[in-house]
């Protein structure tokens, strides 16, 4: 006996489901073809309904998504594991410049009455946060949560509702 996918939680072409990317909109099959479109953000997804995996088309690497049964949750890049020595990498890619800059601005401090007395502190401070950055940036692309594109999706929303009220 098969069971239907309408009474099931399986992923299938006919259902609506959440938007991974900007989670605001809806994602539907669209007519015709084996994709799927976001009613919010335009962005179309191509599908595994086996492995029930959601491929985002336009990005490279892709960005893919296994449903659960009730809601997104991101599938990883085979081959890459985070272990705790990437964890120590990033402590140490943050930490060891801004140690060498602090230690250096503390042990050669600016002459007394100088006018950039405060550039070895700014720029102790500048070099924790561009390293962090640096980890946070790969972070979020590991974990595949894409920023500009969500920001891109809610400015468009929010600019659509501005000039729908200026009417």
């Amino acid at each position: 006996m098969t069971t239907s996918p309408y009474l099931s939680n399986n992923f299938h072409y006919q259902g609506i489901y959440s938007c991974p990317v900007c989670r605001h909109g809806k994602i539907s099959g669209m007519a015709m073809m084996d994709a799927f479109a976001c009613n919010f953000c335009n962005n179309i997804f191509t599908a595994n309904l086996e492995q029930q995996i959601l491929k985002k088309a336009d990005s490279q690497p892709p960005l893919m998504w296994h449903w659960n049964g009730k809601n997104w949750s991101g599938a990883h890049r085979p081959g890459v594991n985070l272990g705790w020595d990437y964890a120590v990498a990033a402590i140490a890619f943050v930490l060891l410049p801004t140690a060498t800059i602090g230690i250096s601005a503390y042990l050669f401090p600016p002459l007394p009455g100088d006018p950039l007395y405060w550039f070895p502190l700014f720029w102790t401070f500048l070099t924790f946060f561009v390293h962090l950055s640096c980890v946070a940036w790969l972070m979020i692309e590991y974990y595949q949560f894409p920023v500009s594109i969500y920001f891109k999706a809610i400015g468009r929303h929010l600019w659509g509702r501005l000039w729908r009220k200026s009417l």
